[in-house]
């Protein structure tokens, strides 16, 4: 088995795959035959190939489920089949025929167990009863239900300051769990309530918040059908939202401008072909998706987009009607301060900065000036680097330049991850409240919340680190999957008192034990959901267009002795809150564990824009909550839309590193047999790669300045200046079409390259696509 360091002066076996990767190249479009074939594959390797075929007919349907993978939004007039390739993969994964019971965890130590690869862990099955770590024996062993809760309740209430308890949240968790969830850490008196937003999008909410006064996008997928221009920034459709390619497609066929700004080649980009065609699947056909396509250097998009801005001005200068001034008058404050920022910025600087030419950012100004309603979508790519925040912003500054918010066609659009990591937000699952939920909460339940904010994803980290003795509670997710530097993020999970992770199968943080874990299984989003009377329970999600809609599932759950998250997390409160008799007068737990429709009452008592929610949430499309920006209402200190003036960076990653010989900028990325953490297998197929993950994506002229080869096993050195040293080793060296300079991997594989205080400015999310790595020879042969 290979090895990582991990720590200074320590080193920790690394699960990786051993396979040796297979390269190709794939010319064919995105979809199509090579999808159906996925799809077929993944029905037989759940082993419940019936089930799960029924299963798809009511997945994203209005008597259905919602999918478990991404948060795109359904359409007002769907079809029998509203899911993709990834959707599937996501289903079959949850609805496998494979168990992991107690004997398996006789069998397996927790030792053995690290050693095994994120696919194997999972692939093993459906969790199926409540686990306890024994230290002694290094295993899990069966726990019943009342002693694990119990266990919970016990160590919560042992904690020297409820902020000794971290509550963490995945987008899979519902609205009614998430709700539940912020509840019992605030009547238990913490705000620690860090969430995967934290991971991902947390620049997207702080940027717009700033900007618009509302931190969610405000297009809404209709405004996808009437676009004359879509801008994509940072973002793989293809593997990430593949739903949301059959948009694209539409947008490019009836002539709509698609313009995409990516450092890699993606083929879902390119071209896209739609496995619902069946003349067109007959001939092999596809589409184009974008008209343009530009591929900046990693962290060159706000100079990109700033370059846009500068060439706009100059043309309004020059007497051009390139600019909405009546929309800035009215509803825009601060855009002589943005302008001056730009034209005292020169074009060398925003050339050696975006890895674009001028010439390219002035065409792509042109393709912008031409729409008269331009939508920009963005994604990780964005959002994951140090000046992430300053960034978004530039990308609204842009759009408010000709008025594109708050009409057909035009918006905003950050397009979320997890089915519901928008709505978990929504229903106050955040480290810093806002002062009006906070009162809200408290005119509700006549009850005093904590009011000093909690940690975010990267601070629970630091203070289990700094601060032994934690207690952390996991709602889904695979946390130490998810975040940077994992050497480090492991040793500090290691120092809880208790750790406990409500989850449907097995993953690398479970073996990642306190002084005690638990595991707790749960009945998955395609799954009914019974109550005590054995009435099938309704959930909601909202999606990354602020749809809030139902889901039911519809098969038996894996196993009897499953629970929902909801009756998990309320009898943890019961037993927390036993002996506060105010805590008892305040909320029937058991009410909301037997009937999901109390939680809603609660929910629309307490968030805006739920009035009624029981009865709109079973419309047949749900309800859209209402977004002020998109009715050109905006929230800010100063009533409107405000310009950002922020200075470029002085320099990004790939700048800062072209003094030093051998170095390379590293962004992590998923592949298309992944979602976020979750891995699906070994391939990659729009990438050409087969049977590995352990790859390394460089230019061509990259390998041949470091005295490489194509087809090379190297070992990858990140950055140790805070005395960790961070090595991963056994990556094959695959040539792709990136510029000089840039590199790509695929995470959690290379997340321990991260240093954990690489982070961005004022969002605190791991700066993932910009990772400084040099690379050596690896002693593993090809």
């Amino acid at each position: 088995m290979s090895q990582s360091t991990q720590e200074s002066g320590q080193t920790n076996a690394w699960p990786v795959s051993e396979q040796d990767p297979k390269v190709y190249e794939y010319h064919n479009p995105a979809g199509g035959w090579g999808a159906l074939k996925s799809v077929g594959k993944h029905l037989l390797h759940s082993k419940a190939a019936g089930i799960n075929a029924r299963s798809l007919f009511k997945l994203n349907q209005p008597d259905g489920f919602d999918c478990p993978g991404c948060a795109w939004g359904d359409p007002e007039h769907g079809s029998s089949f509203e899911f993709c390739e990834n959707g599937v993969k996501a289903v079959t994964w949850e609805l496998t025929a494979k168990r992991v019971t107690r004997d398996f965890f006789a069998k397996h130590s927790v030792s053995e167990l690290k050693t095994w690869d994120d696919y194997r862990l999972e692939d093993q099955g459906r969790l199926v009863e409540p686990m306890r770590y024994n230290a002694e024996t290094d295993h899990y062993e069966p726990i019943g239900w009342d002693a694990a809760l119990d266990l919970i309740a016990a160590e919560l209430k042992a904690l020297p300051s409820p902020d000794d308890g971290i509550f963490y949240t995945s987008g899979k968790a519902g609205n009614e769990s998430a709700y539940v969830f912020q509840l019992l850490a605030r009547f238990f008196g913490t705000n620690n309530l860090p969430d995967c937003s934290n991971m991902c999008h947390e620049a997207s909410g702080v940027a717009l918040n700033a900007a618009l006064g509302i931190g969610k996008g405000s297009a809404r997928l209709e405004d996808f059908e009437k676009a004359e221009a879509i801008f994509v920034f940072g973002q793989n459709p293809g593997t990430n939202h593949p739903r949301m390619l059959g948009v694209l497609r539409e947008a490019a066929e009836r002539g709509a401008t698609i313009v995409t700004f990516n450092t890699l080649k993606e083929r879902g980009l390119e071209k896209f072909a739609d496995p619902q065609k069946a003349l067109e699947m007959m001939h092999n056909g596809s589409h184009r998706i974008s008209s343009h396509y530009f591929r900046p250097k990693l962290g060159g998009d706000m100079a990109v987009v700033r370059g846009m801005a500068k060439a706009l001005f100059a043309r309004d200068a020059a007497g051009e009607d390139v600019l909405d001034y009546a929309f800035m008058a009215k509803h825009t404050v601060h855009m002589d301060a943005y302008r001056a920022r730009v034209e005292a910025t020169d074009w060398a600087t925003l050339e050696a900065q975006s890895g674009l030419s001028r010439d390219e950012m002035e065409q792509a100004a042109e393709l912008y000036a031409r729409s008269k309603a331009t939508i920009a979508c963005w994604a990780m790519g964005i959002t994951q680097h140090k000046h992430s925040v300053p960034t978004v912003r530039e990308i609204v500054n842009l759009l408010m330049m000709r008025g594109n918010l708050g009409k057909p066609g035009a918006g905003t659009s950050p397009v979320r991850g997890h089915s519901n990591v928008q709505g978990d937000r929504t229903m106050g699952i955040y480290e810093k409240p806002s002062k009006a939920l906070l009162d809200s909460l408290e005119a509700k339940y006549g009850r005093a919340m904590p009011r000093e904010h909690g940690v975010d994803s990267v601070a629970a980290v630091e203070a289990m680190r700094d601060q032994p003795g934690k207690v952390f509670i996991g709602l889904a997710g695979n946390f130490t999957r998810a975040i940077s530097d994992s050497g480090v993020t492991e040793k500090a999970m290691a120092n809880c008192r208790l750790t406990a992770f409500i989850s449907t199968k097995l993953n690398r943080s479970h073996l990642v034990t306190g002084d005690q874990a638990l595991i707790l299984p749960c009945i998955g989003r395609a799954e009914i959901d019974r109550n005590a009377a054995g009435k099938s329970q309704l959930i909601t999600v909202e999606d990354s267009m602020s749809m809030v809609h139902g889901s039911a599932g519809i098969n038996k759950p894996a196993d009897k002795s499953l629970r929902s998250e909801i009756s998990i997390l309320t009898g943890i409160a019961e037993r927390l809150f036993a002996d506060d008799s105010q805590v008892g007068n305040e909320v029937d737990w058991a009410a909301l564990r037997e009937d999901y429709d109390v939680i809603r009452d609660h929910i629309a008592d307490v968030i805006p824009g739920f009035r009624d929610f029981n009865e709109r949430v079973r419309q047949p499309r749900g309800f859209w909550l209402v977004n002020p920006a998109y009715e050109l209402r905006f929230p800010t200190a100063s009533g409107k839309a405000e310009f950002s003036d922020a200075e470029l960076p002085e320099e990004v990653m790939h700048q800062r590193l072209s003094s030093r010989d051998g170095w390379l900028t590293l962004q992590t990325m998923r592949s298309h047999d992944q979602y976020n953490t979750t891995v699906y297998g070994y391939n990659d197929r729009y990438r050409g790669i087969e049977n590995g993950r352990q790859v390394i994506f460089l230019n061509r002229d990259d390998i041949a300045r470091l005295g490489f080869e194509a087809g090379q096993w190297v070992d990858l050195v990140g950055e140790s200046e805070d005395g960790v040293t961070r090595r991963v080793n056994g990556f094959k060296i695959v040539p792709y079409d990136t510029p000089t300079g840039c590199a790509a991997a695929y995470y959690p594989e290379t997340n321990p390259l991260i240093p954990l205080d690489h982070k961005g400015d004022f969002s605190h999310t791991p700066a993932s696509k910009s990772i400084a790595v040099k690379l050596e020879a690896s002693t593993r042969l090809a």
